[in-house]
């Protein structure tokens, strides 16, 4: 018998999942991550526990892990700008790193020979997951059920629950696949998969119709210091709590939506729809800020750093070296990345309209067309000679 540490969700695939594993003749540990989803709101703690237990768990171990997610994860995203093809904040890429690091410490613990996970085999979390685990600790074995088991579809599961007395509440087929954290939320499948069609109003959660959103609009002002948010309207916030202000003030305006057709790490296409108004509006102010302190040569050298950045944290290679070494080069440039940026919050758009700080490049005597401009127009002929040199033939 093996003893296998469970990332366990609480729902069908990993409820059925621990069943499985025992009648494969091994001892399941649980271990749920609370990582913003919603524990014990949305979600029952101790039903989720006891369903772990009816499954057949021997142990079930709940983590809140929200403060090291936003410090430890969400922060150095934040910092290095790094945003997927574009449109995508990472917030369940973020996430995996950090469940896979516990999944992990809790075998240790537990002195257990695998890890196990509900991810099928087209996804990018079981190579982050995997991958992760694999880094951490390279002599625990992975073992991924879906990836082989005897259930072709998702009735086929609901029949095994209810044989082996699982209390899975299921009363239609979910039309939706979802993560959630407190960075963000992804969606996908059902109607999305049709790229035809634009995804409907019940697809959403936190933000409402940017179409059907106040008529009027909010302005808010973020201060960061050395790269951290730290205030909003000039009051302090500790940043998990300043997170969730946001999430729900850039909801309300239609901020954070994105329908993207992304390249999966495995190789193929999908559709999947994020919700992130938090992490678009620090985002932002964030690159906004950077623009006005950040010298030419560096600020466009950071773009390369964050495109590779988002890459590493989608391919999940967050405990790379490189990775390590970009903490480094990022950590360097957010010296001066200090200051307040005023945003307009307006119907699904996030808008930078005012900026301020002490390390500013900007300076108005030289951009100015106006009667104080203090810039030297005779150098310019002198300037362009000697930078087109090189290109006359």
């Amino acid at each position: 018998m093996k003893k296998v540490v469970l990332a366990y969700s609480g729902g069908l695939d990993t409820s059925c999942i621990v069943r499985w594993l025992k009648d494969h003749g091994h001892e399941v540990v649980c271990f749920m991550a609370d990582l913003g989803q919603g524990l014990g709101k949305g979600e029952d703690i101790d039903a989720i526990e006891a369903r772990a237990y009816a499954a057949g768990a021997s142990k079930v171990y709940i983590k809140d892990l929200q403060d090291e997610f936003v410090e430890d994860f969400i922060l150095p995203a934040l910092k290095a700008g790094a945003v997927y093809e574009g449109k995508y904040l990472l917030a369940t890429a973020l996430g995996r790193p950090l469940i896979a690091k516990y999944l992990v410490d809790i075998a240790h613990k537990e002195k257990a020979q695998a890890v196990a996970h509900g991810c099928t085999g087209k996804g990018n979390d079981q190579v982050r997951l995997e991958v992760t685990a694999g880094i951490l600790d390279p002599q625990l074995e992975i073992i991924a059920p879906v990836r082989e088991w005897e259930f072709k579809s998702r009735d086929e599961e609901i029949e095994y629950a209810k044989l082996n007395g699982i209390p899975i509440e299921v009363t239609k087929k979910k039309p939706y696949s979802i993560d959630r954290n407190i960075w963000g939320i992804s969606i996908e499948s059902g109607i999305l998969e049709d790229l035809e069609q634009e995804p409907p109003e019940d697809a959403y959660m936190i933000t409402k119709s940017p179409t059907g959103s106040s008529s009027y609009s909010k302005y808010i002002e973020i201060y960061f210091e050395k790269g951290v948010p730290k205030k909003i309207d000039g009051k302090s916030y500790k940043l998990k709590a300043l997170i969730s202000y946001l999430n729900e003030a850039g909801g309300m305006f239609g901020v954070g939506r994105a329908d993207l057709i992304e390249n999966r790490l495995v190789g193929i296409k999908s559709r999947e729809i994020y919700e992130a108004p938090a992490a678009t509006i620090l985002h932002t102010a964030h690159k906004e800020l950077e623009s006005l302190v950040l010298d030419r040569e560096l600020a466009h050298f950071k773009e390369i750093v964050s495109l590779k950045y988002s890459e590493l944290v989608y391919y999940g290679l967050w405990y790379s070296s490189l990775k390590d070494a970009l903490d480094s080069f990022v950590n360097s440039t957010q010296k001066l990345v200090t200051g307040t940026i005023k945003l307009k919050l307006f119907k699904g758009n996030c808008v930078p309209v005012a900026r301020k700080s002490a390390n500013a490049l900007y300076k108005k005597e030289l951009a100015t067309y106006g009667k104080e401009d203090k810039f030297n127009q005779k150098l310019a002929e002198g300037f362009i000679k000697i930078w087109g040199m090189p290109y006359k033939r």
